[in-house]
């Protein structure tokens, strides 16, 4: 399975020293991004002085541990990369949900056990008795897909529509997509907050016919083009 881009549509070899130190470099703005797209409004140096550990004035508690626990998660991420611990299993995204959603969501670091809603859709996620099985199934369909960049967004988009925990899916969802492409030696994607509009209608749009490309597409655009040529600059050096 594979979209009609190719494998080498940026043009880049994989290297993981290198995509892990370029993420690293920018998790504040990864951070600042994906809570900017659930409505918090901290600027990018305010979220780079809380996640130095220095707390910023005027802004509710609760949205100051949000923002402090994406910063947890992408350093527990960049660890498990590191280490080769990173898999696409169930235990792994309960580990990053435990650490993004905590104190956000009903549970944390678990799958649901209730019935679910998405705002804006009239799609109904699946009853929480058949989600482990679901989850499974994900793995094994991951598998299938030839292209990293295709099994990686298949993953985030599946995680988002299935909605395995209370809250937070689609930030763990993108973690777990990002640490497929991370262990493969590829920048992460991000969307940046300027496309919270085109990414919630995109994703609306998905949760109400279940329609992969058009988010995929939507995902290969959001590769940062700095990155992009950080990396292909290193693939024509070797």
């Amino acid at each position: 399975m594979r979209t009609d881009l190719k494998d080498n549509y940026w043009q880049i070899t994989p290297d993981k020293p290198l995509a892990l130190q370029l993420a690293k470099r920018l998790v504040s703005e990864y951070v600042f991004d994906a809570v900017r797209l659930e409505g918090i409004n901290y600027t990018l140096p305010e979220v780079k002085t809380l996640l130095d550990g220095i707390t910023v004035g005027g802004h509710k508690n609760e949205e100051q541990d949000i923002v402090i626990n994406q910063g947890k998660a992408w350093k527990h991420l960049f660890k498990i990369v590191q280490n080769k611990q990173f898999n696409l299993s169930a235990k792994v995204a309960c580990e990053i949900h435990k650490i993004a959603a905590k104190e956000e969501a009903m549970t944390w670091g678990k799958f649901r056990n209730t019935g679910v809603s998405i705002a804006g859709t009239d799609y109904l996620p699946p009853d929480p008795r058949h989600l482990d099985e679901l989850f499974s199934k994900m793995i094994r369909d991951a598998e299938k897909y030839n292209d990293i960049y295709d099994k990686a967004f298949f993953v985030f988009l599946n995680m988002s529509r299935t909605q395995y925990f209370h809250d937070v899916n689609k930030r763990t969802g993108r973690f777990m997509m990002n640490g497929i492409l991370l262990d493969k030696g590829y920048p992460p994607i991000n969307v940046r907050a300027n496309r919270q509009q085109e990414f919630n209608e995109k994703m609306i749009e998905f949760y109400n016919t279940g329609e992969m490309k058009p988010m995929n597409l939507f995902l290969r655009s959001c590769m940062d083009p700095k990155i992009k040529e950080i990396m292909k600059s290193n693939t024509l050096s070797r």
